[in-house]
Protein backbone atom coordinates (compact mmCIF):
# COMPACT_ATOMS: atom_id res chain seq x y z
CA UNK A 1 0.00 0.00 0.00
CA UNK A 2 1.05 3.60 -0.57
CA UNK A 3 1.40 6.11 1.80
CA UNK A 4 1.38 10.14 0.93
CA UNK A 5 2.43 12.50 3.46
CA UNK A 6 -0.10 15.20 2.03
CA UNK A 7 -0.76 17.17 5.13
CA UNK A 8 3.15 17.98 5.51
CA UNK A 9 3.27 16.25 8.84
CA UNK A 10 7.19 15.75 10.11
CA UNK A 11 8.71 12.87 8.63
CA UNK A 12 8.99 11.15 12.48
CA UNK A 13 5.42 11.70 13.14
CA UNK A 14 4.53 10.36 8.94
CA UNK A 15 7.01 7.39 9.35
CA UNK A 16 5.40 6.03 12.58
CA UNK A 17 2.12 6.78 11.61
CA UNK A 18 2.75 5.02 7.81
CA UNK A 19 3.38 2.09 9.94
CA UNK A 20 0.24 1.65 11.27
CA UNK A 21 -1.50 2.30 7.83
CA UNK A 22 0.35 0.30 5.88
CA UNK A 23 -0.94 -2.65 7.86
CA UNK A 24 -4.68 -1.29 6.54
CA UNK A 25 -5.38 -3.94 3.32
CA UNK A 26 -9.16 -3.62 3.95
CA UNK A 27 -12.17 -1.39 5.24
CA UNK A 28 -12.70 -3.92 8.31
CA UNK A 29 -8.92 -3.36 9.59
CA UNK A 30 -8.91 0.25 8.88
CA UNK A 31 -12.15 -0.16 11.48
CA UNK A 32 -10.64 -2.71 13.63
CA UNK A 33 -7.54 -0.33 13.92
CA UNK A 34 -9.62 2.66 14.69
CA UNK A 35 -11.63 0.84 17.38
CA UNK A 36 -8.36 -0.53 19.19
CA UNK A 37 -7.28 3.63 19.32
CA UNK A 38 -7.64 5.80 22.25
CA UNK A 39 -11.05 7.27 21.91
CA UNK A 40 -9.44 11.08 22.46
CA UNK A 41 -7.71 10.49 18.85
CA UNK A 42 -11.39 10.00 17.16
CA UNK A 43 -14.44 12.22 16.46
CA UNK A 44 -17.63 10.17 17.61
CA UNK A 45 -17.44 8.90 14.10
CA UNK A 46 -14.78 6.39 12.94
CA UNK A 47 -15.47 6.71 9.26
CA UNK A 48 -16.75 10.26 8.99
CA UNK A 49 -17.58 9.07 4.74
CA UNK A 50 -17.72 6.43 2.70
CA UNK A 51 -17.75 7.67 -1.27
CA UNK A 52 -18.73 5.36 -3.49
CA UNK A 53 -16.75 5.45 -7.00
CA UNK A 54 -18.32 2.62 -8.89
CA UNK A 55 -19.33 -1.03 -7.64
CA UNK A 56 -15.44 -1.93 -7.04
CA UNK A 57 -14.02 1.03 -5.84
CA UNK A 58 -14.70 3.11 -2.71
CA UNK A 59 -13.36 6.37 -0.82
CA UNK A 60 -13.44 6.14 3.21
CA UNK A 61 -12.42 9.61 4.78
CA UNK A 62 -11.54 8.75 8.95
CA UNK A 63 -11.04 11.96 11.25
CA UNK A 64 -7.90 10.85 13.11
CA UNK A 65 -6.49 13.47 16.10
CA UNK A 66 -5.70 16.51 13.50
CA UNK A 67 -5.86 14.60 10.31
CA UNK A 68 -8.41 12.96 7.61
CA UNK A 69 -7.11 10.33 6.81
CA UNK A 70 -8.18 8.89 3.03
CA UNK A 71 -8.54 5.62 2.08
CA UNK A 72 -8.58 4.59 -1.73
CA UNK A 73 -10.18 1.01 -1.71
CA UNK A 74 -10.52 -1.44 -4.51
Amino acid sequence: MRVLNLADLPESDFTNLKKELVKHKTLGKVLAWANSQSKSDFLRQIVAEVITQDEFTHNCIVPYKNLFLVYDTT
